[in-house]
């Protein structure tokens, strides 16, 4: 058993690890942390309304999150040693579980999809399983799909988590879970220790939403829960017509758009102020000169002289560096190299050389310009949908829980279920994510060892299972007929033992006294509801 120890003076070393004659006497760390997801009313409603909206839209649009984007190479060594005797707790309802060995396998349906949002905005998931816990409101998934492990020290919690039970292409059949407490290991929570990479995170009673229905604006702004305002462009006839029947206020309303069409003047017009402009016009006195901020390229900025309170054409501007994101960065990067965009692309990197801030600068100068104008009218109608809510119940009533067991000896049989979706380092993609897989393996005796994860002792199967995966439960004696066994491990990393260039590792930490110490204070918790007796969501 690894921990993390906490010498005199602060400095951190790994258990076993400690430098001869080091003054004063090493402390293990916390065993546990808890970190809130949606810890009061308020916020697990903007979290179930943020994936509720719109049909479940954010749902629709989340893709795999490929923590372990690369097969990791490993090293075996000797194998784990309990720090106790072997312990379990039962699955919901069951007394007895009598392993079954089949070919066909039924999936369990208390496994699912864990759902979250990303720094960058991208609704992201991974795999997760309903496990036993008092009040039949807990889920185990990997601890890296519940805290944003990019940073630097302490990691952050992920946003709007959820847990989506038997989650199909947009289908929530039991409900959508908003996630409440995260109960993870210290070591993990603050050091991010994979050793420890597991989780147990408490969720409110599931939310079901119950179709759209067609409001007024008054009971739309009255309305708590899931809503949205559709608009669509109508004739000006039916435009003129809504506007007169229902007035200002009504869901009839107009908008009138100015096009411009940009040409530059030449030879330029120069003056000493805008209010000393006078009109250039045409024939049909639409046409005027205007000063307008223009976008150059960097050579051109610096070539343009220093901006003069004459407003002279040709004059610079300002230049502009705002911080993107990454994915800004890549898009405009290739929109430089077609030509279409004019600015500078940076990104700063750490000590290490990966890149961690990204930023765009643009140039300006100020241009005169000749310019036509015309004015469009067009008539648009807004609906006002609200969507209806009702509470689902808890989580283990409505698909059950995965039993529990720690200090197992290693060698024995297990079913790993996930949602594989992402490719072999060779390019091929044999899973679509779209329905969970399984695996079949024997643990094995020896403990994986990986340098660039810090893992010192992960127990592995032999398997082919792919990113997306990540967090799937390792079920020992599992009953094929009762879709019931003991979580005793969730997927953490895939590896490439033979080095070809596709995954046949999969590892998971090892659940020990510690493990169970933190399940346990989690199958402890209460969560509670956030839908009212008439599907109205809590205030």
């Amino acid at each position: 058993m690894k921990r993390i120890l906490l010498p005199a003076g602060g400095a951190v070393l790994a258990s076993g690890l400690l430098a001869a004659g080091l003054a004063g006497t090493a402390q293990a760390a916390p065993t546990s942390a808890t970190d809130p997801l949606a810890n009061n009313t308020a916020a697990a409603q903007s979290v179930a309304q943020y994936w509720s909206a719109s049909n479940n839209a954010a749902l629709k649009s989340a893709t795999a999150y490929y923590h372990d984007a690369s097969a990791t190479g490993w090293k075996s060594g000797g194998g784990y040693s309990p720090d106790g005797k072997p312990g379990a707790v039962l699955p919901t309802g069951e007394e007895k579980v009598v392993p079954t060995k089949v070919k066909n396998i039924n999936l369990p349906k208390n496994i699912g999809k864990v759902f979250w949002t990303d720094k960058q905005g991208k609704n992201r998931w991974a795999s997760g399983a309903s496990i036993q816990s008092k009040y039949r409101n807990l889920v185990v998934t990997a601890a890296h799909n519940v805290y944003d492990t990019a940073g630097v020290g302490d990691a952050d919690v992920l946003k709007n988590w959820v847990f989506v039970p038997g989650y199909y292409q947009g289908k929530t059949p039991y409900g959508i879970y908003v996630g409440k407490t995260a109960w993870t290991h210290y070591d993990f929570d603050v050091y991010e220790d994979y050793d420890r990479d597991y989780a147990f995170v408490t969720v409110y009673n599931g939310v079901f939403y119950g179709g759209d229905k067609v409001v007024t604006a008054a009971e739309y702004d009255k309305f708590v829960g899931p809503k949205y305002v559709d608009v669509k462009e109508v004739s000006a006839e039916e435009g003129a017509a809504g506007l007169s029947k229902y007035g200002p206020e009504g869901p009839y309303y107009k908008e009138d758009t100015v096009a411009t069409n940009v040409e530059t003047v030449n030879p330029p017009q120069k003056f000493f102020s805008w209010e000393s402009v006078k009109p250039y016009l045409s024939k049909d006195g639409k046409d005027g000169v205007k000063l307008l901020t223009v976008e150059v390229s960097s050579y051109d900025y610096e070539k343009a002289p220093h901006h003069t309170p004459k407003f002279d054409n040709g004059e610079k501007a300002y230049a502009d560096k705002d911080s993107i994101s990454q994915e800004t960065y890549k898009q405009l990067l290739a929109e430089k190299a077609a030509g279409k965009f004019l600015g500078e692309l940076t990104a700063k990197k750490d000590k290490n050389g990966t890149e961690i801030e990204w930023y765009k600068t643009q140039y300006f100068i100020k241009k005169w310009v000749k310019s036509t104008t015309a004015t469009t009218t067009k008539w648009f109608v807004k609906s006002f949908h609200i969507e209806l809510s009702k509470d689902a119940g808890r989580l283990g009533d409505n698909v059950g829980g995965q039993g529990f067991a720690w200090n197992q000896k290693t060698g024995q049989p297990v079913f790993i279920f996930g949602y594989p979706e992402g490719p072999h380092p060779d390019g091929d993609k044999p899973y679509t994510g779209i329905t969970p897989k399984w695996v079949y393996g024997k643990t094995s005796g020896k403990v994986y060892v990986s340098a660039a994860q810090k893992i010192e002792e992960h127990i592995g199967v032999k398997g082919a299972l792919t990113p997306g995966a990540d967090g799937g439960p390792w079920v020992l004696k599992y009953n094929n007929n009762k879709r019931l066994g003991y979580v005793n491990g969730v997927t953490s990393q895939f590896g490439d033992q033979d080095g070809n260039g596709r995954y046949d590792l999969i590892t998971s930490a090892y659940f020990d006294g510690e493990t169970a110490d933190i399940y346990k204070k989690a199958a402890n918790v209460w969560s509670g509801k956030i839908v009212g007796p008439n599907g109205e969501l809590y205030k």
